[in-house]
């Protein structure tokens, strides 16, 4: 597959707004990690190998489990992620897919169990980012593969 366009450096203008998501998202109220298992879980639901690519070294370089990516699309099975993981996991696939069914209540009653209203905002706001940048890198068909870790990490000092 070839790539398309690069929208990275083409588009730098019009993706500078994206930049700022990314700046704003690193100094949120959610923890860096959880934000990253989202990027990497809506990135698998939407099919976008150069987020995964890049979200899976990330995870791997700051200690997250092989194991935990391996089954993270069955995660509701695995014993292995904790109960506000579990609850952003459930809120991050019903807002990506929320052509297909809206968020339900219940996944937004599990969120605020373990999220203030201002951490489901910020997790919301994750989740759409994250939903934007593969739709970037799908429609130009961004090269997955050649990513280094914390290549794209945001400065937040």
């Amino acid at each position: 597959m070839e790539q398309r366009i690069n929208a990275f450096e083409k588009g730098y203008s019009a993706m500078k707004a994206m930049y700022g998501l990314g700046v704003y998202l690193a100094k949120s109220s959610i923890e860096q990690s959880l934000l990253n298992l989202i990027y990497f879980r809506v990135s698998q639901i939407n099919g976008c190998a150069y987020c995964l690519d890049m979200h899976s070294k990330d995870l791997r370089v700051t200690g997250e489990t092989e194991q935990r990516l391996y089954v993270l699309d069955a995660w509701r099975e695995a014993p292995f992620y904790t109960e506000r993981e579990r609850a952003a996991l459930a809120w991050a696939e019903a807002v990506t897919k929320v052509s297909e069914a809206h968020v339900p209540d219940e996944i937004y009653e599990e969120a605020r169990k373990q999220f203030s209203e201002e951490e489901l905002i910020d997790l919301t706001l994750g989740v759409i980012t994250i939903n934007c940048y593969n739709r970037i890198n799908i429609a130009f068909r961004i090269t997955a593969g050649t990513y280094e870790p914390r290549q794209h990490a945001v400065q937040t000092k």
